[in-house]
């Protein structure tokens, strides 16, 4: 029996050795000749606006929107980010927000169109059509002002990372 449990114990301590040396290639750190450069593409300033948003959804929702979308904006494309310098100017106009009622079934939506002009290039117009899944919890019967408040935030984040795949940054 003793020899039994000594090989088991070998035969653990061998997948373990071969597993870990598999994955030390995994995780190396990229070497400057790999890492991305950002491009020659610069955002110089950021535009909200949110007036399609007022009739739908009305003042507190298009409120919140307005205050979270441009600093979810400015952290998503940090890397392209040259406030006051000469650049391009980034515009998002918020048309819908649905506020689903919870899972993957019925998922909070966005939809806005965002226009780069200026910087040199052409100007651009990108529809941009993002969800946040929402999965209600015993916290969200409590405080649901700062439920929709922290939903509309996720949603603002959710636009801003749709936006930056489809620049393609």
């Amino acid at each position: 029996m003793s020899s039994l449990v000594v090989s088991r114990r070998a035969a653990l301590v061998g997948v373990g050795a071969f597993a870990s040396a598999g994955l030390t290639g995994c995780n190396t750190t990229p070497t400057p000749a790999v890492q991305p450069e950002p491009s020659g593409f610069r955002i110089g300033s950021i535009e909200v606006n949110t007036a399609p948003l007022l009739p739908q959804s009305g003042d507190p929702t298009a409120g919140w929107v307005q205050q979270a979308l441009p600093g979810q904006l400015a952290r998503v494309l940090a890397a392209h980010m040259a406030p006051g310098a000469p650049g391009a100017t980034l515009s998002a106009r918020v048309d819908s927000i649905y506020l689903g009622l919870g899972g993957s079934a019925n998922p909070d939506t966005i939809k806005g169109v965002a226009s780069v002009s200026g910087g040199g290039g052409p100007a651009r117009e990108i529809s941009v059509h993002a969800i946040a899944i929402y999965y209600p919890g015993t916290v969200a019967q409590g405080l649901p002002e700062q439920v929709y408040q922290g939903r509309v935030t996720a949603l603002s984040q959710a636009f801003a990372y749709r936006l930056r795949r489809k620049l393609g940054l």
